[in-house]
C-alpha cells in the first residue's frame, strides 16, 4: 500500500492512518501487541519510509521494542543519536540528513533522513516512535504533526497498569 503523497495529502493520509489505527487498537491494552501493530501500519501506509519502530525508556535509556525494518541497535543512552536526543529533550527531533547530524547512530546505513516522537504518559517520557528513509529531506512539520497524533493514538490506547497514572488525581487519592 506504499504509494507517493504529495505533501498537500499528508494531513488526509495521517488523519486515515490514525483511524485505521484507532479502529485496530481499540480492544486491546498490550503495549507489545499495539506497538508491533503500529510499526506494522506505520510501514505499510508511509511512502519512502524503511524503518518504523519504538524504543521503551527503562532508567536512563531505551530499549528496542517492536519494529517493522532491518535489524536494529538494542539499547540507546539519553543523549545519544537521534532517539536518545529526542528523549532527553522529550521533544519531536527531524533530521533531513543524518550525516550531518552530530552523534547520529547508524543501524542501517540505507536510512538518510530520520524522525523521532517521543512517547509522553501526563508528561513523562515512555519512549519515542523512531521512523527512517532512504530519502533525504523525507521528513517535515507535516508529518511531525500526523506521527504526533499517531503516538497520541497508541498512548491511548494502553491499559492505565501498563503505563503508571501520573495525574493530579492519582497523586492525591
Amino acid at each position: 500500500m506504499q504509494v507517493s503523497t504529495p505533501a498537500g495529502a499528508k494531513f488526509i493520509l495521517y488523519q486515515e492512518i490514525c483511524e485505521q489505527l484507532h479502529n485496530l487498537l481499540v480492544d486491546e491494552r498490550n503495549l507489545v501487541a499495539n506497538a508491533a501493530n503500529t510499526a506494522a501500519l506505520l510501514k505499510q501506509c508511509l511512502p519512502d519510509v524503511n524503518w518504523v519502530g519504538f524504543y521503551f525508556a527503562e532508567d536512563e535509556e531505551l530499549v528496542l521494542g517492536p519494529f517493522q525494518g532491518r535489524v536494529a541497535c538494542t539499547r540507546i543512552s539519553f543523549g545519544d543519536g537521534v532517539c536518545g536526543k529526542a528523549a532527553a529533550g522529550a521533544r519531536t527531533i527531524i533530521v533531513p540528513d543524518v550525516s550531518k547530524f552530530a552523534g547520529h547512530i547508524s543501524c542501517d546505513p540505507r536510512s538518510r533522513s530520520e524522525i523521532v516522537v517521543p512517547l509522553l504518559n501526563w508528561g513523562k517520557l515512555r519512549g519515542v516512535l523512531d521512523v527512517d528513509s532512504e530519502n533525504l529531506n523525507r521528513f517535515d512539520e507535516d508529518d511531525e504533526e500526523g506521527l504526533e497524533s499517531v503516538a497520541s493514538v497508541f498512548m491511548t490506547s494502553l491499559a492505565s497498569d501498563d503505563l503508571p497514572d501520573l495525574s493530579e488525581e492519582a497523586a492525591l487519592g
